[in-house]
């Protein structure tokens, strides 16, 4: 009876083991809201941003960045305390600032975009119901599939390259630098701008702009 007894106890839902709670019903609506979450973050990031920019190391980070927050931010919820609260979306916001290259405005907007759906969908509460959440999370990709493929149709691109030729820079010779700068690139060129000077080595910085669209290739990364 003894050893009955204790069998029960150890698989008893609400026992606490190591302060551990072993089953709890909130895991119905953590798996609810991770099906809803996964949902649209698959159509933000695989079918509205990955066909036009081609970066598969942005579609890993966005993925990682969107799961790890949505569970960050359910279980803080689950802490109920406010500072904790505060101090854990100050850190994952702060987590945009990464100690490697700098990250491009467009990819910068879609962290942001993915961070605060994540957010939303994990912080969301008995105030919010399932039609208003929906209706947030529709509203998101409808208005960045409109920005991305009927009103901002073409991308604009950019690269940074070192020129050497700098009897070229002067304003009267644009036309004939921008050829020069297409045929060196390969790239249909909208327009360019130059930076710095070095005249001490005869070289010049420049920014180039192009439509990714519009060219038979491209990386699509910027430099």
């Amino acid at each position: 009876m003894l050893l009955k007894s204790k069998i029960e106890e150890i698989i008893d839902p609400t026992n606490v083991f190591l302060d551990m709670t072993l089953f709890s019903e909130d895991i119905y609506t953590l798996l609810f809201r991770l099906v809803i979450n996964l949902f649209f973050l698959t159509v933000i990031i695989r079918y509205l941003y990955y066909p036009i920019t081609k970066r598969k190391d942005y579609l890993f980070t966005y993925y990682l960045i969107g799961i790890i927050t949505f569970f960050l931010c359910f279980g803080l919820k689950k802490l109920d305390i406010d500072t904790g609260m505060g101090l854990g979306l100050f850190a994952i916001f702060g987590i945009i600032r990464y100690r490697t290259d700098a990250i491009e405005i467009k990819e910068m907007t879609y962290l942001f975009l993915i961070i605060g759906l994540s957010v939303v969908n994990s912080l969301a509460s008995k105030q919010i119901s399932i039609v208003e959440l929906a209706t947030i999370n529709v509203t998101v990709v409808a208005l960045t599939y409109g920005l991305e493929y009927l009103w901002l149709v073409k991308h604009l691109t950019r690269k940074t390259i070192n020129y050497e030729r700098i009897d070229l820079i002067t304003p009267d010779k644009y036309e004939e630098m921008k050829s020069d700068l297409e045929t060196r690139t390969g790239l249909s060129i909208h327009r360019f701008d130059i930076g710095k000077i070095d005249f001490l080595n005869d070289t010049a910085q420049v920014r180039i702009f192009y439509y990714a669209d519009e060219q038979s290739f491209s990386d699509y990364h910027n430099s």
